[in-house]
Formats: C-alpha cells, structure tokens, sequence
C-alpha cells in the first residue's frame, strides 16, 4: 500500500506558467492542516493547501483508491524564487531484468505500454511476452515500491524561466541517486532508476509540454498516454499540444484533468532530462 500522499496547489499569475510547480514569486508556506481524505471512489473532501502569496487549492482527486489522509505542502521556491518540482524517484540494481541489457539497447520504440492508466494510475505494460522489457510483472516494479527492488528517494526539481511564460528543467547529466540506493554499483554515476512524478491542471487552452531526453519517458494526460518516447534511446524530443490532442486525450476548457510523467534511465552511459512547458494551474502529488 502506498504511504499518504502531500498536495500542494497553486497557480502562476501570468499568460502561461509551469506545470507540477510552486508560483514563481510566490512566499509558500507549506501549509495545510493534514485534515483532509480521499475515498476509494475518488471524491475529494478537505485537504491542506499551500499558503502565502499565489496560493490556490484544487481539489483534485486521487484515483488511486483505497483512500489515505493528507497533508499540505511538499514543495517549495528554490534561490531564484522560480517553482520546484518534487519527483519521486526509485533506485534500482542493474541486475533487475529490464535494466543494462545490451539486448534491450534498441532505441526508441514506441507502444511499448497501454494507451490508458491502469486502476492505481499506473502504466501497464502493452505485450505477453519479452520486446525491451521483459514483462508485465518485472514492468510494475519501476513505479511500485518493491523490496529488496527498489528504493524510494523524493528529489526536488528546479524550474528556471527561459522566456515569458515557459520553465523548464534541463539537466544533461541527471544523475540524482549517485552513490544513494543501492549505489553506483562500481560507476560513476547512478545509471539505474525510474522517475515519477504526479499532478494535476486546469485546461486553459493553449498550453504545450516538452520532454526532451533519454532514456523511455511516457506523459499521461486524463490517464490517457499523450507523449509516448519509450525503450532505450539516446536523446529524443516529443511534445504535447494539448489543443491538437484535445480530442484524443478527453479534456474541455475550464476542468481539472490528470498529469503523470513516467521516466526511466536504465543504461550507461548518459542521461539527459529536459522538461518545458506553458501549463498554468496546477497540483502537487508528493507521493
């Protein structure tokens, strides 16, 4: 079962901001009364918010199931005032059956997950039997805490400001588990994890994400897969016009819909992360 989850909400005061992040200007506190709970069916009630300058609470619900209480907070501004994403991000071994096999190393290959979340909002994997990942029950253990499999770190991510309107976080070296987890395993760096990270956002209309980086990374938006750049890659760039997929992905102006980011990094020898978008009101999921 997974431990509580923290939520924070807020929105940029601007023509277009960053998606899963803290206002840029905005004095958040934290905040929230831990008070509030989300039932197995999906329905909201109470619930901490982020306090201070910009602050905004959505009630976004978490359709995980099995309910679970929750605080406020779990973000923050870094030194520049701009937002900080926090991912949740898994260490594993590079003896896991999906990770640092040469056979696997075939590039970019797409499909290789189901176009819907499953039940938990979850990716599940698209085939019976063995592509670059092995199978459905070694897939489920990237993105669910597992013994002796995984380990859970909550990293924060720094947006900057790139133009008016669009933050970004770009790191050609992203390695943010070095000597954590299990550790380097006789590397340099910490080759082998998954990244997560989880949220919500009103459709304004307009709005664009980009992920640019290796190695597989899957976006879904409404639970429903908008940007698909799997398997084991080097550098690939893909971007969601939410206008365009508007149809596809079942959102209208004016709701509330699901953002769920799903990477992995699982072989040597470079890891690259870059993230920009122009979505402007959001949550926080500190997992």
């Amino acid at each position: 079962m997974r431990s509580p989850i923290q939520r924070a909400s807020v929105c940029f005061f601007s023509m277009a901001a960053a998606a899963l992040v803290v206002a840029c200007g905005a004095d958040t506190t934290g905040g929230g009364d831990g008070a509030g709970s989300t039932s197995g069916s999906g329905s909201t009630s109470g619930g901490g918010s982020a306090s201070g300058k910009g602050g905004f609470n959505i009630q976004f619900p978490d359709d995980r199931g099995g309910g679970g209480n929750q605080g406020g907070g779990g973000s923050g501004t870094n030194s520049e005032g701009c937002g900080v994403i926090v991912a949740t991000v898994r260490d594993l071994k590079d003896s896991h059956a999906d990770f640092e096999k040469d056979e696997y190393n075939k590039g970019l290959t797409k499909g290789l997950v189901k176009a819907q979340l499953d039940g938990q909002r979850l990716p599940e994997y698209a085939h019976d039997k063995a592509t670059v990942i092995t199978s459905q029950a070694t897939f489920s253990q990237w993105y669910r805490d597992t013994n002796d499999v995984n380990m859970k770190f909550s990293v924060p991510l720094p947006l900057k400001q790139e133009a008016p309107g669009l933050f970004v976080f770009d790191n050609d070296a992203f390695f943010p588990l070095d000597n954590k987890g299990f550790g380097n395993q006789g590397r340099v760096h910490n080759f082998h994890f998954t990244t997560e990270i989880r949220g919500g956002f009103i459709y304004k209309g307009g709005e664009k994400f980009t992920f640019k980086g290796d190695d597989d990374v899957w976006v879904f938006v409404n639970g429903k897969l908008a940007l698909d750049l799997g398997g084991v890659h080097g550098v690939n760039t893909e971007t969601i016009d939410f206008d365009a997929m508007a149809g596809t992905l079942g959102i209208k102006k004016g709701n509330t819909y699901s953002f769920d980011v799903f990477h992995a990094e699982r072989h040597t020898s470079a890891s690259h992360f870059r993230m920009e978008t122009t979505v402007e009101c959001l949550t926080v999921t500190v997992l």
